[in-house]
């Protein structure tokens, strides 16, 4: 009991950014154990969509057999246990939608507590200010929350006006997780500018911003604007084909480089007074990278199983590294 108390109020004790850090981490360490599991468990616990769909008879055929042959092994046991899990806990693919409502919805929901100095917002300032020196400034705080409302406004756009419709399901804990990532990282885009939220006059100043800020916002844009391009492709695409043209041509998931890049441009944007980048957003950076770099490998597996071998020059995810 004693230590469940120390537990409860080490944790009391974090900063909303030390908070944030910890998520990130553990989450990202959740799904690298994941990752280490059979290949045959891994793929129950984190493809979904087409990677998972019944639809592609060859790998259905595959996995089959695959699973029979194991049948009675420690990795046939774990892969039976995984499939037991998946199956009680399945959810409508679609519900990815709910991870960009909810985006969207907490960036009016922090204007809306700053504009009016809402409770909450003014409780998590207090916490996180007194416990950090360097701080973002106002100016920073605000581009970097218009940044991810943006963000939040564009994936919802495109999952209601330009991705098709899809009847898989998903894991629910898939959906879980994007929506705790999605709330907190709502609060992790500012948190780190709590000190200037608090003791300024709350009018953003005219001075140039640092090029690091500059150099943020224009590597953000860039992988917002190849993203869509991306998303828009794969929305024409005829269903299970592969996909050739733009950075498909060198990336086998160049969606999910957009998607790290535009995490690792805000942490640039955000980055506090004498710091390279934001520590809290950097943390948000390796999360992202894991999970996608995770379904990314599946993506790669999975187009190997149905087209071949043709394409094992391109890239998973990040250019010369992965």
């Amino acid at each position: 009991m004693s230590s469940a108390v120390a537990m409860l109020d080490y944790v009391a004790d974090l900063s909303p950014a030390t908070f944030c850090q910890l998520f990130y981490v553990l989450s990202a360490a959740a799904v690298l154990a994941i990752a280490a599991t059979p290949d045959s468990a891994q793929r129950l616990l984190t493809q979904y969509g087409a990677r998972s769909s019944g639809d592609a008879s060859s790998s259905t055929s595959s996995s089959s057999q695959e699973k029979t042959s194991k049948r009675g092994t420690s990795e046939g046991v774990v892969t039976d246990v995984a499939g037991w899990i998946t199956s009680v806990g399945k959810v409508p693919h679609s519900w990815f939608i709910h991870f960009y409502i909810l985006s969207l919805s907490c960036s009016v929901f922090w204007a809306v507590q700053y504009v009016c100095h809402g409770t909450l917002l003014e409780l998590i300032m207090r916490k996180q200010a007194s416990s950090t020196t360097a701080s973002m400034t106002l100016g920073q705080v605000v581009l970097v929350w218009f940044l991810m409302g943006l963000q939040g406004a564009r994936r919802l756009f495109e999952y209601l006006a330009v991705l098709q419709p899809s009847s898989s399901r998903m894991w629910v804990v898939h959906w879980l997780l994007g929506n705790a990532f999605y709330l907190c990282t709502s609060m992790a885009v500012w948190v780190e500018g709590s000190s200037s939220i608090s003791y300024s006059d709350r009018m953003v100043s005219t001075v140039i911003p640092p090029l690091k800020v500059i150099l943020g916002a224009a590597g953000f844009l860039f992988a917002f604007v190849m993203q869509y391009k991306c998303h828009r492709y794969l929305s024409n695409l005829k269903k299970y084909s592969l996909p050739l043209d733009g950075l498909f041509r060198y990336l086998v998931c160049p969606h999910y480089t957009c998607e790290c890049l535009l995490y690792l441009s805000l942490a640039l944007v955000a980055a506090p007074e004498g710091q390279l980048y934001n520590r809290t957003l950097v943390c948000a950076v390796l999360f992202v990278s894991v999970n996608l770099g995770v379904t990314a490998n599946g993506t790669y597996k999975w187009y190997i199983e149905r087209f071949g071998h043709g394409f094992q020059e391109k890239w998973k995810m990040i250019p010369y590294v992965f």
